[in-house]
């Protein structure tokens, strides 16, 4: 458990985007608990905005072991990052997509 909470505190320290995505679960998971909704698609809200956390610090240690490995440009260490980046907007693109998806159907 110590390794995960100095995990986590490491990507709050070094990671922008990791705060950045922090702050928005503050104020989604909240949210997702006042919208008139299903459990399941409280969970859907919920989970959808976790992912991208979950998938962040996942990037960020594809990046920090490629760093680790070799500072040299290479073919391959820009696949690994761009395709952790990537990864990231998918997941950004699901949790834009459920919240406007349930919010929709409220309406």
């Amino acid at each position: 458990m110590s390794y995960s909470l100095s995990g986590l505190l490491l990507a709050w320290q070094d990671e922008a985007a990791f705060r950045q995505e922090v702050i928005l679960a503050i104020v989604l998971v909240p949210v997702a608990f006042m919208v008139p909704v299903g459990v399941t698609q409280r969970v859907l809200l919920v989970a959808s905005v976790m992912l991208v956390l979950v998938v962040e610090m996942i990037n960020s240690a594809i990046e920090a072991t490629v760093d680790r490995v070799s500072l040299d440009i290479h073919p391959l260490a820009k696949k690994a990052k761009d395709m952790g980046s990537a990864a990231v907007l998918l997941a950004l693109t699901n949790a834009v997509l459920t919240w406007t998806m349930i919010l929709w159907s409220l309406g």
